[in-house]
């Protein structure tokens, strides 16, 4: 069974639209962990660049200071609750992805965070969420639109939330890493 990009659609339109988009590397086992993917650069039709695997073979590896301010953050979740707590596959990438953007200053106040869920993983109960978690602003399904109040954003990387090996096999944290953290 193939594994369905669930997210496919959204950065499909997004560069059909002229949208520069930015996709992190697999794992961010990268010292450049991010994909630029520039409609105006593509050799490529944009709806066949926004899959994963061509986006790998045609757009260049970026560090986060290449990166440009972003408007808008589109994650994928497991679950999530109206409140805009999501939980994720547990590997945490889509944290770090967040708390890079955040340090570096690419994420503000006005950048809308969204996920594309099916109706079945809104949830109306809490759900567990730590420090480095953050939250969506808006959780968009095949039929409505829910909006969150307030959703955590985290000022950027929680290294005491980081172990050792997380750490090595990051090269972008890897670098980052505080002294006493290496």
């Amino acid at each position: 069974m193939a594994l369905m990009e669930v997210q496919l659609p959204v950065r499909a339109r997004a560069l059909v639209e002229g949208k520069t988009v930015f996709m992190a590397v697999p794992k961010l086992a990268d010292p450049h962990p991010f994909y630029l993917l520039d409609p105006a650069a593509l050799a490529v039709p944009p709806a066949e660049a926004a899959a994963s695997k061509v986006a790998a073979a045609v757009a260049p590896k970026v560090d986060v200071e290449a990166l440009r301010p972003v408007d808008m953050v589109v994650v994928g979740s497991v679950a999530v609750n109206r409140s805009g707590v999501r939980i994720g596959k547990g590997a945490g990438y889509s944290d770090l992805e967040f708390a890079f953007l955040m340090e570096a200053g690419l994420i503000s106040s006005r950048t809308v965070v969204v996920t594309t869920v099916h109706a079945v993983q809104v949830l109306d109960e809490e759900l567990p969420a730590t420090g480095h978690d953050f939250g969506v602003d808006l959780i968009v399904t095949p039929d409505e639109v829910i909006t969150c109040r307030s959703p955590h954003r985290p000022a950027g990387l929680v290294w005491e939330h980081l172990d050792a090996e997380k750490i090595a096999s990051i090269p972008v944290l890897a670098a980052r890493a505080p002294a006493a953290g290496r």
